[in-house]
Order: C-alpha cells, then sequence, then structure tokens
C-alpha cells in the first residue's frame, strides 16, 4: 500500500542504501537497507540535505550512529497530520538509532483506526491498547476518535515523548504504561478485560523496563495468544506491524488466523512510499481485520 502523509512528508529519493526524505521544512538522509537500487539524484542533491546519519560501523545491521547536521538544522522542530478531524501534531528530534520520532508510513493504520473508531455505538467509550506504542501517532489517531487510549511502551523517555505529542495535539487523558508488553498483556487477560482495538508494532528485538528480553520470533506467538483473550470478539480491530526484514506480510497474515480464527477479512499488506523517480520504497508490512 502506498501511504499518502501530507504536506509535512515526502520520500525525495532512494537508492545504494539510503532514503533521502523531508520532514516539514528539513531534509534528511538516512541509511536504508531495502534500498538496493541506485540513485536518481546526484549526489549534490543529496550533500544538500540539513542532516545527514551516519553508522558506527560499516556493518549494514548496525542501527547506532551520529548525525552530522548543518547549523541552520535545529535539534528539535515539529510536523502535523491533518486528515479528517484528527489534527495530530509530532516533535521530532534526531535519535542516535537513526529515528526521528515517526515513521510516516503508519499514516495509514492511522486512519483506518480513526475510521473504525468513529462511529462506534456503544454506551461507553471504546477501549484500545497500543502495544510498544514509540511516540504515540496510533495512539494520537485513537485518541482522536473518542476512545479511551492505554499506550504501553518500555521506555521512559518516549513515553515521556508522547506525552508531549499529546499535548501538542490538544489532547489528554491517554493511559501510561511503562511495561513489558507480554506481562502486561497476560495480566490484563487474568482480569478479564477486553479491548475494542488493539495495536501491536513490536521490534526485532528489545528490553523491557526491567531488562526482560524480547525476540520477535520468540515473542510473538504468545503475545498473539494472550491478546486473543483481550481483543472483543463482537466489535473489535487489531492491527499487527512487523519490521523484521525477511518477514512477508504473510507471516503477520497467518499470526492473525491462527490465533484469531474467527476474523473476517483479514487485510495484509506492505507500507511504502514513492519517490520523485516513481520507485516504491517499502518499509514495513502489516496485517489488520475488524470484527462487526
Amino acid at each position: 500500500m502506498v501511504v499518502d502523509f501530507g504536506k509535512d512528508y515526502e520520500l525525495i529519493d532512494s537508492g545504494d542504501f539510503e532514503k533521502l526524505e523531508r520532514f516539514g521544512a528539513y531534509v534528511l538522509r538516512r541509511p536504508e537497507p531495502q534500498a538496493v537500487w541506485k540513485k536518481a539524484l546526484p549526489e549534490k542533491d543529496w550533500q544538500a540535505a540539513d542532516a545527514y546519519f551516519k553508522r558506527s560501523s560499516a556493518n549494514a545491521s548496525e542501527e547506532r550512529g551520529q548525525w552530522q547536521k548543518r547549523s541552520s538544522m535545529p535539534d528539535q522542530w515539529w510536523i502535523s497530520y491533518r486528515p479528517q478531524d484528527m489534527k495530530l501534531r509530532f516533535r521530532l528530534g534526531m535519535t542516535s538509532f537513526k529515528h526521528v520520532g515517526i515513521f510516516p508510513e503508519q499514516a495509514y493504520n492511522w486512519n483506518f483506526i480513526y475510521d473504525n473508531l468513529k462511529n462506534y455505538q456503544a454506551a461507553e467509550a471504546p477501549k484500545v491498547l497500543n502495544l510498544f506504542a514509540y511516540t504515540g501517532g496510533a495512539s494520537l489517531a485513537a485518541k482522536a476518535a473518542g476512545a479511551d487510549v492505554t499506550h504501553l511502551d518500555a521506555v521512559k523517555q518516549v513515553l515521556n515523548w508522547a506525552h508531549e505529542n499529546m499535548e501538542a495535539s490538544n489532547q489528554n487523558n491517554i493511559r501510561w504504561m511503562l511495561e513489558d508488553a507480554l506481562q502486561y498483556v497476560r495480566r490484563e487477560a487474568k482480569r478479564g478485560k477486553r479491548y475494542q482495538g488493539i495495536i501491536m508494532d513490536p521490534p526485532a528485538y528489545g528490553r523491557g523496563p526491567k531488562g526482560e528480553k524480547w525476540v520477535l520470533e520468540e515473542g510473538i506467538a504468545p503475545l498473539m495468544e494472550a491478546c486473543s483473550q483481550l481483543l472483543d470478539p463482537q466489535h473489535g480491530f487489531l492491527i499487527l506491524n512487523l519490521y523484521s526484514m525477511g518477514f512477508s506480510s504473510w507471516v503477520a497474515d497467518n499470526l492473525i488466523k491462527c490465533y484469531f480464527p474467527n476474523a473476517q477479512e483479514v487485510e495484509n499488506g506492505d507500507l511504502s512510499f514513492v519517490d520523485r523517480a516513481g520507485r516504491r520504497l517499502p518499509l514495513s508490512v502489516y496485517a489488520r481485520f475488524v470484527n462487526k
């Protein structure tokens, strides 16, 4: 699926294991292991970027590194995502893992979340659980639609960042949880809790707040099993995103069909942007469904 983020994001060029992107007023140059083709634009255009991420080593799998930036490039800045009535704001910043605080391809799922919650008919607001929630794009989309949102991540600084985004988006009352995702979901299942929306965006590797080890291939099945006990079987949606290179969207599709056998019309695919030369750059895979 080709994603349209709006005026505050553009994939300018891609190739030679890099991507050239515009976030708001600033152009960034970052590594991109899936861009195995040649760049379309000349090197001078790439060198004109406001900031460039350089890995700590030549290893293509190395995520750590440093940003080299022009004097006019701020350490932090803001962009907006404003389709329909969402009006979301995100504070961006350059991290040592090449990320800047947003995965713009996820706007496709934010629209899905908003659309499925906006017209929810019930006495109480729908409850949404966002796992591995990062800086909160999906949480903000759910909150904009009137949901009661629980936002969970294992990194305190990321929760603080998400809180800034909530306030900048003129929202409030998101529930923040500094927790290990699997442990939290299992506790919620024992409590008999139900959610009308569950969003999962697990990394390939990670650590919980108490050092709990997360390996996607080992943890995703028990996490899906626990989530199957939480999702409202009558009026619930689930989104599973996978960023691990080599995983097909059919992996996500099979996981859903295994642990949610009654799921109707499971949709899967990749999320991508098209650069100015017309090349489509895939950035993640997803599967999702809605029980109605």
